[in-house]
């Protein structure tokens, strides 16, 4: 069913799109992950991951703003994926991504709720490791009980989430900045950027991965590409202007803190500033109260970014097995609360499994459970989303000449070809960031159990490879049915 036909409106504007990208883009990450950035590079010199960590989300937009603008329908990558490889692979590549989206969806909500641990610990300094892991089980088990009910005015969770993130974050940024020190901010380690040494380029590629992490979020009005008001225009826009607008925010905030914190307290796990760096800052510079004040905010956000993602993502295998693309059973509403039971409470077991694993995978302090989520969810997404999108672009040129594109992409290939290398580096150097976690192995693994239940679900479908391929060009024939709709 095309989304004109389900009743969808484009309403959305370029303002409206850039503030959905951004509040999606802009949650509980930036507070946990400025320690995380200053241990990969060894210092205040950190300020470069989130820049390299813009320009890769800036790169891999172009190739979201190209495909999102001649494929203006609901669902993002799995619409990309759908169009482009089903000449040659029917619809395998469609059926991986929601197959992965299932385990890096639920991972980012992992995150949410280690967050949500790691600040709860300021207030309650002496958490055990057991009554943390207490806690985010129950943080996961409450969001699925809230959800399991028919939700409406979704959007006023949404706004209030932002409302309070947005506080939360120029709290922080504005105290930083009455109690600065630019020594502390500006002065960097002998030897900080050493391009010749092999381990600043590990740091760089740790740096990069959770500096996409925090970016993720800038393509949110691309899944939402049938609700936007002249795509080819906005969706491009809503993009960049977000990734810019994020990346200002984020240099703010992590020079701001720099200035206050000591960078060598962030990497002492005894030290606050090492699992509630917000709180640290307020703490020094407007006191106790302030500080708990901020903290209580962060949890609200926290706990806030984890309901919605869950809600977002219990509905990208609902909808795909409504397309026949996925197993029917994700596609059996609750009878009464009319929501896909199976695709929330399979998101809900992962997002806690995924939290659990991190907690306890090796030592804290050669792995910080939120850099093992991170590196996980990232690998995953980079086979079936990054990569495959990047080469869908190319495809469906070639495919689909005939198909408008209200936007091409600037520069084309040097984008995609940027983007390429960046997910490459984020990929190739996760194992030795991460030594003993083997991320590409899991990654590969979850890819392979991926195609072997595509066919087990192809052949009861009989569909290809054990049927005929179903070629649907859906957007070029909507395009050929436009002068006959308009005559009529």
């Amino acid at each position: 069913m095309s989304d004109d036909a389900a009743g969808l409106s484009r309403r959305v504007g370029l303002f409206q799109a850039t503030a959905i990208n951004m509040s999606q883009m802009c949650g509980i990450g930036p507070f946990v992950t400025i320690p995380l950035m200053v241990a990969a590079f060894g210092g205040p010199q950190a300020v470069i991951g989130w820049i390299v960590g813009a320009l890769l989300a800036l790169a891999d937009g172009l190739v979201w703003a190209e495909l999102g603008a001649s494929l203006p329908g609901s669902g993002g990558t799995y619409v990309y994926l759908r169009e482009a490889f089903q000449y040659r692979t029917g619809r395998l590549m469609p059926f991986l991504f929601v197959w992965t989206a299932m385990l890096f969806i639920p991972l980012i909500m992992s995150t949410g709720v280690q967050g949500l641990v790691q600040y709860l610990g300021y207030l309650w300094p002496g958490m055990t490791t057991g009554q943390g892991d207490l806690v985010g089980l129950g943080v996961c088990a409450l969001v699925v009980l809230l959800l399991w009910r028919r939700v409406e005015n979704i959007g006023r969770i949404t706004v209030a989430m932002w409302a309070v993130m947005i506080v939360s974050v120029w709290a922080v940024i504005l105290a930083a900045f009455t109690h600065f020190h630019p020594s502390l901010a500006f002065t960097w380690p002998a030897h900080a950027v050493e391009l010749t040494h092999g381990s600043f380029w590990l740091g760089f590629a740790s740096g990069l991965t959770i500096g996409i992490y925090d970016y993720l979020g800038y393509n949110t009005t691309a899944y939402l590409g049938a609700e936007v008001k002249d795509p080819g225009r906005v969706l491009p826009r809503s993009i960049v202007y977000a990734i810019v607008a994020i990346m200002g925010i984020y240099l703010l905030l992590q020079v701001g803190v720099l200035g206050v914190v000591h960078w060598q307290d962030m990497l002492d796990p005894n030290n606050v500033a090492s699992k509630s760096v917000a709180s640290a800052v307020l703490e020094k510079t407007l006191g106790k109260g302030a500080a708990d004040t901020v903290t209580v905010l962060i949890l609200i956000t926290a706990f806030a970014s984890v309901f919605t993602g869950l809600l977002g993502g219990s509905r990208v295998p609902f909808d795909a097995a409504r397309d026949g693309v996925f197993f029917k059973s994700f596609g059996r509403l609750h009878p009464r609360h009319r929501f896909p039971v199976l695709g929330l409470v399979t998101m809900g077991v992962v997002t806690a499994a995924g939290f659990l694993l991190a907690r306890h995978v090796g030592s804290s302090a050669a792995h910080p459970p939120l850099s093992v989520l991170i590196t996980l969810l990232t690998t995953v997404m980079v086979i079936v989303q990054a990569l495959a999108q990047i080469a869908a672009v190319s495809v469906l040129r070639r495919r689909q000449p005939g198909l408008r594109r209200p936007y091409r992409m600037l520069l084309y290939p040097l984008p995609s070809v940027v983007a390429g290398i960046g997910w490459l580096v984020i990929y190739g150097y996760a194992d030795k960031a991460n030594p003993g976690v083997h991320p590409i192995e899991w990654s590969l693994v979850w890819v392979a159990l991926g195609a072997v239940a595509y066919l087990i679900w192809s052949r009861v479908e009989k569909t290809w490879p054990f049927g005929p391929k179903e070629i649907r060009e859906e957007y070029l024939a909507a395009q050929r049915a436009e002068p006959v709709a308009s005559a009529n």
